[in-house]
């Protein structure tokens, strides 16, 4: 089907009639939108589309893309940029906390960290198959599980959870520079990380899979000089494996922290595959996203657990004080500062840097999900949307730097719970109701979409699971504090979280469409 021979232009602006009057205002007679519909007209609008698109700036928002214009045939690009995403500071933190936060040893921690983040990416590679086939964002995409105004609720969590793991990655990369110089201010580390991740992000789609395609390789080599100057500095200690109920809670609240991170990119999962064509093989589509995940989040999560292992060293205490004063940046100077001298600070300067390849999925899906909260969000356009976002993070992060880091980022694992809602949500609409059909034709009509009561009071219950598992340093849920010990408890919010919403969503959306018929 060609969808630009569909295109009403009658349809395309923001009162439904007058094209010329500003941006493109869509309805189901227009299923998908050519790109010359951004550039063309004498609104201000389109001048200013007109004015960046010449130096290659992406125009398109949550529009749907036509079929003809999904020409990246290039599936490799998807591994790429879920690999370089990944192959961060930030994941490698991930797996330093089995051992001095959950006081685990390494071979459970290691299994923990294998086939949880087999779990954990499992939803992003199958929803990222879905970009192909309907040319359609994830925000966008997900109208179809809670509905054309519903989604604006899942909408808002994803915008908390962009600008909140944008400004705590900031924060990150700003201490690892600063570890290599003290003259160096937190606030200059924030705005160079901000400002290059802006500077990629801006331009749309296709410089973000540029930068994303070759990001890996500098983070990968120092990752392997810090492998190979821990392993020949003889600092590993196998840590022995616990027992009993204090040993359970414990690795069921590190391997939530572990799923966590690795099914944060979900809800952002198809919007770095819409413009492959709809022919692409889902199961390589598939495949590729799922392996440029599992390498590099396996490989740095569980260097990060045994770099760790030497904090518990009673005779040589250099880890345990750097990680104490530095957090994650202390502990890789540790590694590398004593037998690289001026070389390893380099290696801690490229690891801070490799924070922008972390923070390039947030800020550009942050736009579209800023899009699909209103008719209005949607006039402004996606590239405008990157500039505040970018401001807004660094607002928070920049206070945030030696104040209220560890304030941020307990409040980010606190909200993060929201994932497992979305896609017990999603996937119980996929598979039972849906059965795997779709109307593309009704992305943008209201009245064809479902409803969206049942996946907000899904969403309601799901997040009472979340608070009855939870175990997090605010607050314990009173099943989680039964697990393990009642100080700390065991996190299983996660679990009940999805299972709480996809139940209920079974039963709330059985009767929505009795009720509705949609």
């Amino acid at each position: 089907m060609d969808d630009k021979k569909q295109y009403d232009g009658a349809s395309y602006s923001p009162n439904g009639t007058d094209a010329e009057k500003g941006p493109p205002i869509y309805t189901s007679e227009a299923p998908a939108v050519p790109t010359e519909i951004f550039l063309t007209g004498d609104s201000l609008y389109a001048k200013i589309q007109r004015a960046v698109f010449q130096f290659g700036v992406e125009p398109r928002g949550i529009e749907r893309v036509p079929e003809d214009e999904r020409t990246d045939t290039n599936l490799m690009k998807v591994g790429t940029l879920w690999f370089s995403a990944n192959m961060v500071v930030s994941s490698f933190a991930i797996g330093a906390l089995a051992i001095p936060v959950f006081d685990l040893g390494f071979v459970d921690s290691l299994l923990t960290i294998f086939f949880i983040n087999c779990l954990a990416i499992t939803p992003v590679a199958f929803f990222s198959t879905f970009g192909p086939r309907f040319g359609l964002r994830q925000m966008v995409l997900s109208r179809y599980f809670f509905g054309f105004h519903g989604v604006k609720v899942i909408a808002c969590f994803n915008v908390l959870a962009c600008v909140g793991w944008s400004a705590v990655n900031v924060i990150v990369g700003a201490q690892l520079i600063a570890a290599v110089n003290s003259n160096v201010p937190g606030y200059a580390g924030i705005i160079i990380i901000a400002a290059a991740t802006w500077l990629v992000t801006v331009f749309g789609y296709k410089i973000v899979h540029v930068y994303e395609f070759w990001s890996w390789i500098p983070s990968t080599i120092i990752f392997l000089i810090v492998l190979g100057e821990f392993a020949h500095s003889g600092r590993f200690s196998n840590l022995p494996m616990r027992s009993g109920s204090t040993e359970a809670g414990s690795i069921l609240s590190f391997a939530a922290s572990v799923f966590g991170f690795g099914t944060g990119w979900t809800s952002y999962a198809a919007d770095y595959t819409v413009y492959q064509p709809v022919s692409v093989s889902r199961i390589r589509t598939f495949a590729w996203t799922w392996g440029g995940l599992i390498l590099p989040l396996c490989f740095t999560e569980m260097l990060g657990l045994a770099v760790a292992t030497a904090t518990l060293d009673p005779i040589d205490t250099s880890y345990a004080e750097g990680y104490k004063q530095s957090g994650i940046g202390g502990l890789l100077a540790a590694v590398l500062f004593p037998p690289l001298g001026r070389f390893g600070q380099f290696c801690l300067v490229i690891l801070a840097l490799s924070i922008i390849a972390n923070n390039c999925p947030n800020i550009y899906s942050l736009t579209f999900s800023l899009q699909v909260l209103g008719r209005w969000t949607q006039a402004v356009p996606r590239f405008i949307w990157t500039f505040i976002g970018t401001l807004v993070y660094c607002a928070i992060a920049i206070p945030g730097y030696g104040h209220f880091t560890q304030v941020l980022e307990d409040f980010m694992l606190l909200i993060g719970y929201w994932l497992a809602i979305y896609e017990g949500i999603s996937l119980t609409e996929h598979f039972v109701f849906k059965q795997r059909k779709y109307d593309i034709t009704m992305w943008n009509n209201p009245g064809l979409l479902p409803p969206g009561i049942a996946a907000v009071l899904a969403f309601c219950f799901g997040v009472f699971g979340a608070v009855m598992g939870m175990s997090q340093v605010w607050f314990i849920g009173p099943i989680g504090k039964r697990i393990g010990d009642p100080s700390y408890g065991g996190d299983v919010g996660f679990e009940l979280a999805f299972a709480f919403s996809a139940l209920s969503f079974a039963i709330l959306r059985t009767l929505e469409k009795k009720q509705f018929g949609r």
